[in-house]
């Protein structure tokens, strides 16, 4: 290795962009399963597929549409 090095005409990463970045996400049991499951039978990971499916998901700017049930026998406001 050289004791030093001239970066005076160096260029940003154009892929940089595109580098994973490590995070932390809870999901419950039963999605985490599915995800497993599904990964096994399509022979990738399951942190891929599940990365493939939000990237989805944002390219297509889906959006959740919440509907909270009221439990059965409980009272409305």
């Amino acid at each position: 290795m050289r004791k030093s090095y001239d970066f005076s005409n160096a260029k940003p990463n154009p892929y940089a962009k595109l580098l994973k970045r490590q995070v932390t996400i809870r999901l419950d049991e039963p999605t985490l399963d599915y995800f497993k499951n599904l990964s096994q039978e399509m022979a990738i990971p399951y942190q891929t597929l599940i990365n493939l499916y939000l990237r989805e998901c944002a390219a297509t700017h889906k959006h959740l549409r919440l509907a909270w049930e009221m439990p059965k026998g409980s009272k409305s406001a």
